[in-house]
């Protein structure tokens, strides 16, 4: 299971599983379930992938996309690895600054700004993606009220389609994301028109949970493009160019796990020879990667409260937690690893549907899985759960989101308090 486990798992002599030399019961014991565990040695090791795939480039910025998963502790780790952040919001954004993150490796995304969420970046002079064309005049009327100034990228449509779930694509043309073709005239007249706007370069997304080269080697190709209408036909040179993130990662073992440097080198070869062949400078390049920094990480523990038969038909494991920690399986269909932590050398012989506790019947994290034969208090751990768990967590039936902690050469940090019924009623009228 290392493919799928934090790279700090082991199995210890009693059959438990451990992160980071620490066992799952201790963990359990001392942080209750559902538990998020994220490890350290995972996120640092995938970071020295970035930096070695991006190592033959000049001047790079591995820039982590937030929405994936975001504390103020885990902003404070990931600053220190050297990466900086896309965030989407006035949260996410005050949560890494809350971090001691600086300016300069904080990028604003989003399609759909709040003039109090521009006006609090510009005020930070947080680099803004601007996605369409009234954003940029409400970027500039701001800029004018404030008297300063707003350094920006723009997102264009790349008309990169994908091998991916359709509601993680982002790169094709129906795409809510980014700026038109036919739009970029306008734009960039109305830059130049407009000095308050310091135009800094490029950006394109092209989808989530992407495994292939092949679409990632035509993004290149239709940003050097880009780079060549930019300086010739806008005179608006490129100075950071932002291929954005999106490589998939393996969540069971029928999954493939790209090798993130071999990907990142291989695309930056070819950036290189398309910059040598159209005479262009090699800008400052960034990547956004959410999912394929965490994801591997994390794992999920759920305690078992009843193993409910039908007979003839399937016997369910009811489990403490569910949809609301993690909703990708009802949301995209999302399959995970599953192990019995408690048993993990003790054979897979039965079949079981892992059910949660909520009141929907869509409730279902795996369906007819093979585990070790479950009782009663055992626990339950899902892999490859750091990313977009507890990101997208809810509070659907009043129910409080898990913790949250982060295992570091041995110790345990707190990134998350239990939500407790009075946290969910503290807003109350």
């Amino acid at each position: 299971m290392t493919n799928v486990l934090p790279i700090s798992s082991r199995i210890l002599d009693t059959g438990e599983l451990a992160i980071n030399g620490i066992s799952i019961s201790t963990l359990t014991k001392t942080y209750g379930t559902p538990l998020y565990v994220l490890d350290h040695a995972t996120i640092a090791h995938q970071v020295s992938q970035y930096h070695l795939g991006l190592s033959g480039i000049t001047d790079y910025q591995i820039t982590y996309a937030c929405k994936a998963n975001i504390t103020r502790g885990l902003a404070k780790e990931l600053n220190a690895l050297g990466v900086g952040f896309d965030v989407v919001s006035s949260g996410e954004l005050k949560t890494v600054l809350s971090a001691g993150v600086t300016n300069d490796k904080i990028i604003f995304h989003g399609n759909n700004k709040s003039i109090a969420e521009l006006t609090l970046a510009i005020t930070h002079s947080i680099r803004l993606m601007v996605d369409n064309f009234t954003e940029l005049e409400k970027i500039n009327d701001i800029c004018t009220s404030l008297s300063t100034s707003a350094r920006i990228l723009l997102r264009l449509k790349p008309g990169v389609d994908t091998n991916t779930h359709a509601y993680i694509k982002t790169g094709q043309n129906d795409s809510k994301f980014g700026i038109d073709d036919d739009l970029l005239p306008k734009i960039a007249k109305y830059i130049h028109a407009n000095p308050r706007l310091v135009f800094l370069g490029i950006h394109a997304h092209i989808g989530s949970q992407i495994t292939e080269l092949a679409p990632y080697l035509k993004l290149i190709d239709v940003m050097t493009e880009y780079l060549k209408k930019f300086q010739n036909d806008f005179q608006l040179p490129i100075k950071e160019l932002d291929l954005g993130g999106g490589f998939g990662v393996a969540y069971t073992a029928q999954d493939i796990s790209p090798n993130v440097a071999q990907f990142l080198q291989d695309l930056m070869t070819k950036l290189k020879e398309n910059c040598t062949k159209n005479n262009i400078d090699i800008p400052k390049i960034i990547v956004e990667p959410g999912r394929s920094l965490i994801a591997q990480s994390g794992i999920t523990i759920y305690t078992v409260g009843t193993v409910k038969e039908i007979p003839h038909v399937k016997t369910y494991v009811f489990i403490d937690g569910g949809m609301a920690d993690n909703m990708r399986p009802a949301l995209y269909q999302s399959k995970y690893t599953f192990e019995v932590g408690n048993r993990m050398t003790t054979p897979k012989t039965m079949s079981y549907s892992i059910a949660g506790k909520y009141c929907e019947t869509g409730d279902i994290l795996a369906e007819n899985i093979m585990l070790p034969p479950v009782s009663v208090n055992d626990t339950i751990v899902v892999a490859t759960t750091g990313a977009y768990n507890y990101a997208m967590a809810s509070t659907y039936n009043r129910v409080g989101r898990p913790a949250m902690i982060l295992i570091k050469e041995g110790k345990v940090i707190a990134l998350l308090n239990r939500e407790t019924d009075e946290d969910l009623l503290r807003l109350d009228h």
